[in-house]
């Protein structure tokens, strides 16, 4: 096998709206989703292992449940990979899932349902670009391409989707004033997010929105002192 070397850009979630849960207790949403030029790489040469480099955010391990190997193993297909981490764990930039999308365009797969049984995120990040984004993640409707830019600020810490999920079952299902549904409950799940909020509303002078289940906040522009600057691109 010839090594070959793959980008998996972040998503940004613009909006979401969570509009009902399905029996089986998974979030039914409606959201637009862009695809940024922040990256992680993940190079594929010949062999059977993963090794991480530069992770930062909530833990990332080289074990079985890592989502490079899940997806190696739902193609059945074998490699061994080098992961090089810029996107934050835990930062509401579907790294994971990029990795995982990452896997399924090296081995020449586009299959959507298949992608969508690895998680909620990785069918738009198996496509790309920019689109609305609905059942529980898996119908990516393709929207036009907006040339955009954002100002991104991460915490030192990473937010659990799933926990933020439940916080929001827990505090009734509440619709944010803003455009992101799970603002409230990540803010419950963790407090430290305000501090981060406010740091850029001052920084900026404008309103951030939370980045999915966050940790991550984002204002459009280019705001180079208050964080990160990243465009929106693709599709991959």
């Amino acid at each position: 096998m010839t090594a070959t070397t793959l980008v998996a850009p972040a998503k940004l979630t613009v909006s979401l709206r969570v509009t009902g849960v399905r029996a089986d207790g998974m979030h039914l949403i409606d959201a637009e989703m862009v695809t940024v030029d922040l990256v992680d790489l993940l190079t594929f040469s010949e062999g059977d292992g993963l090794e991480i480099e530069g992770a930062t955010g909530l833990p990332v391990t080289a074990d079985d449940d890592n989502l490079v190997r899940r997806a190696l193993r739902l193609i059945d297909r074998r490699a061994q990979v080098r992961l090089v981490k810029r996107i934050p764990a835990g930062a509401g930039l579907g790294g994971g899932s990029a990795d995982a999308a990452a896997v399924f365009r090296w081995a020449g797969i586009d299959d959507v349902d298949l992608a969508a049984s690895l998680g909620a995120d990785v069918p738009f990040c198996l496509a790309g670009g920019r689109a609305r984004v609905t059942g529980i993640g898996e119908v990516i409707e393709p929207l036009e391409p907006v040339a955009d830019v954002f100002t991104l600020v991460t915490p030192p810490f990473g937010c659990s989707t799933p926990a933020v999920y439940r916080a929001w079952d827990e505090l009734g299902g509440p619709t944010a004033t803003g455009p992101n549904d799970l603002e409230p409950a990540a803010l419950v799940v963790e407090p430290r997010l305000v501090e981060w909020r406010d740091r850029l509303a001052d920084a900026t002078g404008a309103i951030p929105v939370l980045a999915g289940s966050g940790s991550t906040w984002f204002v459009r522009g280019a705001h180079p002192d208050a964080g990160d600057v990243v465009r929106t691109t693709g599709p991959y």
